[in-house]
This record gives structure tokens, sequence and C-alpha cells, in this order.
């Protein structure tokens, strides 16, 4: 929407990966000057293997993601009534694109909005987002932990998160987070989190755990590589048991 700005996930992992590939490039042009082709082959082809990984992770960030929850969105075919609640919603590309879809309800955030997980990070960013993208009146954010949520329990028809749960350290801070996401859920609600790699497994073990229903681990396909095929997302899904 005009006006909304969503900045790019791990800014600084960018720049890092961007310079490492200007390196090996420039290594191998001076190799080929100065040596001779072959010499200069391998840091040619290390840079291009990492500039199309750089190009597969500003594709799922910049455009990519935006196209996997509108289908995991769209799967959900909400009511519109729904209290939904996003953890570490960041500058909101995932809580507005549900809030669109929450004419009745209403949506929430929470996050520590660190500058080293999203570019621009803050509340104010959010909620610009929000009004330009026309959903403000039903869009609130909050400052919290992930593993200690400041919200009762039964509070949420559902509970969603993108690339955010990996970034806690340690599997038993990570356990945590996907308890406190499965307490504030009413009886009934659903939880979906997309997240890197191997990690929906360990989260869904967890839940597993805690009695959940319906636990699937699904990959989100090649719009949601970062970095390569080898660092796939995928979406971790759930249910609460209904009440009696």
């Amino acid at each position: 929407m005009p006006g909304a700005r969503y900045g790019m996930d791990a800014p600084y992992g960018f720049g890092f990966v961007g310079l490492v590939v200007v390196g090996f490039w420039a290594t191998g042009l001076v190799m080929a000057v100065t040596a001779d082709l072959a010499a200069a082959l391998p840091a040619l082809v290390s840079g291009t293997l990492l500039a199309g990984c750089l190009a597969l992770s500003l594709h799922a960030t910049l455009r990519g993601k935006f196209l996997v929850w509108r289908d995991v969105l769209d799967e959900l075919d909400l009511r519109g009534d729904e209290r939904l609640l996003d953890l570490g919603c960041g500058r909101g590309a995932v809580l507005l694109a549900a809030a669109r879809r929450l004419p009745r309800g209403r949506a929430v955030g929470v996050d520590l909005w660190r500058g080293r997980d999203q570019s621009g990070n803050s509340p104010a960013a959010t909620l610009r987002n929000a009004r330009a993208e026309g959903v403000a009146d039903r869009v609130r954010v909050q400052g919290g932990d992930l593993r200690r949520l400041p919200y009762a329990e039964a509070s949420f028809d559902l509970v969603v998160s993108s690339l955010t749960v990996h970034t806690i350290f340690g599997a038993d801070a990570r356990a945590r987070a996907i308890a406190e996401a499965y307490r504030v859920l009413r009886p009934g609600g659903r939880l979906l989190i997309a997240d890197l790699a191997r990690t929906p497994l360990e989260y869904a073990a967890v839940l597993a755990g805690l009695d959940a229903q319906d636990i699937r681990v699904r990959g989100l396909g090649w719009r949601a590589w970062w970095g390569s095929p080898w660092v796939p997302t995928r979406l971790l899904s759930a249910r609460k048991p209904a009440a009696p």
C-alpha cells in the first residue's frame, strides 16, 4: 500500500553477505588479471553462488513472505471478528495483512523491535504502516518478551508468528515461548508459526506435550527460501482442544 514500508529482515546479515560476495568477485578479478582464469575460478564461482543465495533471501524478505502469508491467511477462512496475536510483529507485515481480514476483530502485535532483526524496527513504524494500510482502528502493539507474554490465558482466537521464535537463544527458552503462545490461545484457537529449517519440528514436539491437536509441519515453497533451498521456511500449525 502507498506509504507502508516494511524494511528488510536481518539487515546486518544481508550487509555482511553482500560484502563477502564483493570480496570474492574482487579477488577473482584480480587473480584473473594477475595470474590466470583457472586460478580465479574458485573465487568467482563462490561469489556467484553466494550472490544467488543473497538474491533468494532478498526475494523472500521483500516479496516472497508477503505472498506466502497471503495464501496462509486466506486458507484460514476467518470470520472477521477474531482476536489475533502476532508474536514478533516487527513493522507489521503479517500483523496488518491479518488485520485487513478482521473488520470486526482485533490484531495485537508484540515485539522487542530490535534493529538487528529488521531495519527501521520500531513500534512507531508499525503504527505508521497500520495507518497507511487503513487498519489502525483494529491494531494494537505492545513491547514484550515472548517467553513471558503480558496477556491472560485464553485471550486470543489465533496466534501467528513469522521468523521470530528461532531468534530466541536456547531450546528451553524457545519451548517456553511456544508454551506461552499456547497458553494465551482460547479453546479451539489456532496457532501458526513460520520459522526456519528444523525449528518447527522442535515446536511441534513441545505442543504434543501440551496435548495440542492437529499438529502439522509443512514447507512453504521456494518463495520462503532464506539463503538457499537448504534453509527452507516451514509452517507449524496446531489447534487447542475445544472446551468440553
